[in-house]
C-alpha cells in the first residue's frame, strides 16, 4: 500500500511513521509513505496558503491552489491514486468497518486542514470526507495519524499474529474479552480457572460470553444491529436477565 500524507506540518509524522508497527510495516516494505508540505506548492511570494473567507466571517481558510498543486503532484508521481480523504469534522466518522474499507486500498492520500477550515472547491478533489469524532483538533495530522494506525494493522503481514486484528474489539462487532498472562495468582487476583482448563471449547464460550456481557455493560448501542448466533443471543438474553435481577 502507498500512503500520501499532504499536511502543513510534515515534521508531526517523524515519529508516529518510523516507530513501533507502521515502522516496521515501512521498513519490511508492506507501505509506502511520504509526506508532502503543500506550502511548497504555494505560489504566493509570501508562502501563504490561507486567507480570509468571502463574505467575511472567523478565521481563515486554506486556499485551494496549493493542495490542487500538490495533490497534482503526488499523482504525476503515483498515478493510481485510490482514495483521496479530506479530514473533516463534517465527514462521516471513522471507525473499524472504515479502517478495514481503506486496507483494501493500493493508495490512500489523506489531507489534513488547519485553521478554520477549507475553501469549498478543495472537497471537488476528494473520494472521501472523514471525521474522527465529534470534537475538534487543531488540525487533521493527529486524526490521520490514528486513521493510517488502525488501517495498517489490518494489511496481512503487519502484524505478527494473523489472529490479532480479527479478535481485536470492534474487528468481531463486539468489544474485546478479558484476558490474562502470568502469573495465574498475582497478590491475590487470580485468572479464571476456565482459561487453565485446557477445554478450548468451554474456553471459546467463555470469552463469547465475557464479549457480550462486556458489551451489553459498556457499549449498548453494537448489540443494537448485530447478527448472533443463536448460542450468542441466549447468551445475552441470561446477561440482561442477571442484570435485572440486580
Amino acid at each position: 500500500m502507498r500512503i500520501d500524507i499532504l499536511s502543513l506540518f510534515p515534521h508531526m509524522f517523524d515519529g508516529p511513521l518510523h516507530e513501533s508497527m507502521i515502522g516496521n510495516a515501512v521498513e519490511n516494505d508492506l507501505i509506502d509513505v511520504g509526506v508532502t508540505d503543500f506550502r511548497d506548492y504555494t505560489t504566493d511570494k509570501h508562502n501563504h496558503v490561507d486567507d480570509y473567507p468571502y463574505g467575511g466571517g472567523a478565521g481563515m481558510l486554506l486556499q485551494p491552489q496549493p493542495i490542487f498543486d500538490a495533490l497534482a503532484a503526488v499523482e504525476e508521481k503515483h498515478p493510481a491514486k485510490g482514495r483521496v480523504i479530506l479530514l473533516d469534522p463534517a465527514g462521516y466518522q471513522f471507525n473499524q468497518t472504515v479502517a478495514e474499507d481503506f486496507a483494501k486500498e493500493d493508495h490512500l492520500t489523506f489531507i489534513c486542514g488547519h485553521y478554520e477550515g477549507y475553501d469549498e472547491r478543495i472537497r471537488s478533489l476528494v473520494t472521501d470526507e472523514v471525521s474522527l469524532g465529534d470534537y475538534v483538533l487543531t488540525g487533521g495530522e493527529l486524526g490521520a495519524m490514528v486513521m493510517i494506525d488502525a488501517t495498517v494493522r489490518l494489511i496481512p503481514g503487519v502484524l505478527g499474529n494473523s489472529e490479532s486484528a480479527p479478535g481485536d474489539s470492534f474487528s468481531s462487532g463486539l468489544l474485546e474479552y478479558p484476558q490474562y498472562t502470568r502469573p495465574a495468582d498475582f497478590r491475590g487476583l487470580k485468572v479464571p480457572d476456565i482459561l487453565l482448563s485446557g477445554d478450548h471449547g468451554k474456553i471459546d464460550d467463555w470469552r463469547l460470553e465475557q464479549a457480550l456481557k462486556r458489551t451489553y455493560e459498556r457499549r449498548p448501542d453494537m448489540l443494537k444491529d448485530l447478527k448472533l448466533s443463536g448460542k450468542a443471543r441466549q447468551m445475552l438474553a441470561d446477561i440482561k436477565a442477571d442484570a435485572d435481577d440486580l
